[in-house]
Formats: structure tokens, sequence, C-alpha cells
């Protein structure tokens, strides 16, 4: 096992990588194809990148593993995309700064069926969350161009849905409690660099205000997005 594996490892420990045991057995397959595709990295043009220019522009495609803390249920069971571009600009050195334009899918869903204090049971219950959102990250890279990141990211919703059923039946009309049309959330993560322009992120965010205030019989409080985002990017070197 090289360094950058056991250095991209270490900051998956930081990050606490409790969801793992959620995670279904295709994405662990494709974390573990992808660092196995490391060992073949070729170390040309390593020390030329942001040597000759500021600017790198690229594109993203991955998913991510959701859940709304807050709701009733617990797990990263819902699943949904996030792609888009991106642009890193030299700041100081080894510390570079990123935006990105993203689609994202966030959200939860119910794993089970879930009795509350009140005797509802909850048979079926999901929130599907899109947003167009905006990262922006402070990237501290090592020589090989593989980094850890910190940032923020404001997000714009631009479709919601929410459904439920319930035990006995519940009359619940989803428009008069809408979502927060706005989300700022905190990013950490680490990228590894796979081959040439090619590179891996693992990312966790988390909302910093509510998405929605709590609704009785449906939340314990108020909502919160919590996903973890597995990523390929590719820089247009």
């Amino acid at each position: 096992m090289n360094w950058e594996i056991r250095y991209f490892c270490y900051g998956m420990r930081i990050l606490k990588l409790s969801f793992w045991k959620n995670v279904n057995v295709y994405w662990l397959i494709l974390v573990a194809v992808l660092f196995g595709l490391n060992g073949g990295v070729v170390r040309a043009q390593e020390e030329e990148m942001f040597e000759n220019r500021t600017f790198y522009g690229g594109v993203i495609l991955g998913g991510n593993l959701c859940q709304v803390d807050g709701d009733n249920f617990a797990g990263y069971n819902k699943k949904g995309i996030t792609t888009g571009a991106v642009v890193y600009m030299k700041l100081y050195k080894k510390a570079i700064g990123s935006l990105e334009l993203l689609y994202s899918q966030k959200g939860s869903v119910a794993a089970k069926a879930e009795m509350l204090p009140s005797g509802l049971t909850i048979m079926k219950y999901g929130i599907d969350l899109n947003y167009a959102e905006v990262p922006v990250m402070i990237n501290f890279f090592d020589k090989h161009r593989s980094h850890l990141s910190f940032g923020a990211s404001y997000s714009q919703l631009s479709r919601s849905n929410e459904y439920v059923t319930a035990y006995p039946a519940l009359a619940y009309d989803q428009d008069k409690h809408p979502f927060n049309k706005s989300d700022i959330n905190v990013i950490a993560g680490g990228t590894l660099r796979l081959y040439k322009g090619l590179f891996f992120n693992l990312r966790f965010q988390y909302s910093v205000v509510p998405i929605r205030a709590q609704v009785a019989d449906i939340s314990r409080g108020p909502l919160y997005n919590n996903l973890w985002s597995l990523r390929l990017m590719y820089l247009f070197m």
C-alpha cells in the first residue's frame, strides 16, 4: 500500500466514517476498484500543475448518500446524483481555491416502518430535494496533487417532494409545510489523484441552518441535510 492511500484513509478516519454500515456493497466495490487503479498512477506533469497556469477547470459526476436529521428515521438510505463543473485557482503555493456549480439530489427515505410515541405508525416516508449548489472550497495539495478540502456551499432548492403513508391514516398536506428555498452547508473531504487528470473524491456535508421547522407527527425537530458524496472528477490538464 503506497503513501497516498495511507494518507487518504487517515483523513477519512478523521471525518468519522460511521456511514459505512449503511453503504451498499456495490459502493464498497467501486471504492476498492478506484483505490486499486491508483497503483498505476503516472507521475508525469505532477510538478507542472499550477506552475504555469492559475486556473484549471473540470467536470464532476458522482452520487450522494443522504439522510435528513430531525425526521423520525436514521440511516444514509436516500441515494441521489451529484454532477456539475469545477474551477481550481491557485491562491498560495499548495493552497488552492475551488468553485463548483452542481446539480445535487438530497433527502431521506425510511428503511422500515416506525411507531412514534403518539401511537402513529409511519409505514412509508421519504423526502426528495433537488438543489442547484455552489460549493466554495480551500484545498491543501500534496506533491502528487491529492488534497484535503474544507469549505461551505450555498444551495437553491429547485424541486421538493415529501410523501408519507401512516396507520391510522394521516391527512398531511405537504404544501402547507414547504422546505426552505435555500440551504447552507459546511463541507470537508479528501481527493485522491488516480491518473493524470482523473481524481476520486469523498466528502461530507451538513446543513448549518434548518431546511424546515418541526412538523407534528412528521418530524421530531428541525430538519437538516446530512450526506456523504462519492465523486469522480476530471480536470483538463
